[in-house]
């Protein structure tokens, strides 16, 4: 029997409502009970200021994230149709990020991770659109003003800026202009930051602020059985969609090819940062869901045979029953 993602990729706008319908479902079931695991000890001071009126596991708290979900979903739409990144239309980027998101209770509850992600794929947009342009220091100055507005809500963030010198390489607009546009980019959201915070809580001690706010935690990651079990097939599913990325990336156009590549880096360097500041991991995932459904989602739509139309079966599979698990296991 074949197996045909066909009506999915592109599906009717009933079977997209569906399917967005049965991920709020997944989301909405969370609100009501499983086991939200372990949520980041260490946050930023936005972050504690946002929990002050948007209480976590609230009903406030997880509409808001509801709507910054439905509008990063909108916006990797956007950055996937305006790039071309999978050369043919697909809604699968979209589906898969909002399974994710929805099967990751933990996000539900801090609002500020779906913010960041909303910046985050912004950076990644202007960044894209420098592209053979090595005086494109407007774009550079946006793309890490906006990664450094990120870094004040998840602190860790600012690491990724030569993240995106490497990017500007692999796109060829990397020079002395675009780096110093990153540059003044990046610092000036946090002098603003540190300006306000000294104006209006002069006894604030900025060191004692920067080294909580950047504190490592290089401790054993405790995970239930379930959560083992998911994050291998997770991670086995992006390695061998990764391999049939590459089996056929030849036929696409360079521009293409780079920005598939600068995904790959981002993804892996957002996987390295989550595992160097393990208390604010849960703060990564949005970021891994959204770098994770443009990924898989081309080998998924560009290889149409039973061997991924079956992977991709299993990927929803294990993503419901890892919900389930959380009802169950302790």
């Amino acid at each position: 029997m074949k197996v045909s993602l066909k009506n999915i990729i592109v599906p009717s706008i009933p079977l997209a409502v569906i399917l967005v319908a049965s991920c709020f479902a997944i989301w909405v079931s969370s609100y009501f009970g499983g086991r939200f695991g372990n949520l980041p000890a260490d946050n930023s001071l936005f972050v504690n200021y946002l929990q002050t009126f948007l209480a976590p596991n609230s009903l406030f708290s997880n509409i808001g994230s509801v709507a910054f979900a439905l509008l990063n979903a909108f916006l990797i739409a956007q950055i996937n149709n305006r790039f071309t990144i999978i050369k043919t239309r697909t809604f699968l980027p979209i589906f898969i990020f909002l399974l994710l998101v929805s099967s990751w209770n933990e996000t539900h509850i801090i609002n500020g991770s779906h913010i960041s992600l909303t910046l985050f794929i912004l950076s990644v947009f202007y960044t894209l659109n420098t592209y053979r342009d090595r005086k494109a220091s407007e774009m550079a100055f946006m793309s890490s003003l906006l990664i450094g507005i990120a870094s004040i809500i998840i602190n860790p963030l600012i690491f990724l800026i030569p993240v995106f010198w490497f990017g500007l390489m692999i796109l060829q607009s990397f020079s002395l202009r675009t780096f110093l546009a990153t540059l003044f980019g990046l610092i000036a959201p946090w002098i603003l930051y540190f300006t306000g915070l000294f104006l209006l809580h002069q006894e604030v001690g900025f060191t004692p602020l920067i080294a909580t706010s950047f504190s490592l935690d290089f401790g054993s990651l405790s995970l239930s059985l379930p959560g083992i079990i998911y994050t291998c097939c997770f991670a086995l599913i992006l390695i061998i969609t990764l391999f049939g990325m590459f089996s056929i990336t030849n036929s696409d156009a360079i521009r293409t090819r780079n920005n598939l590549n600068f995904f790959i880096l981002l993804i892996v360097a957002i996987s390295i940062l989550s595992i160097i500041f393990r208390n604010q991991l849960v703060l990564f995932l949005p970021i891994i869901a959204f770098l994770y459904a443009i990924l898989v989602s081309y080998s998924f739509t560009l290889k149409m045979n039973n061997f991924y139309g079956i992977l991709f079966i299993v990927l929803v599979s294990i993503n419901i029953l890892y919900v389930i698990s959380k009802y169950i296991f302790i």
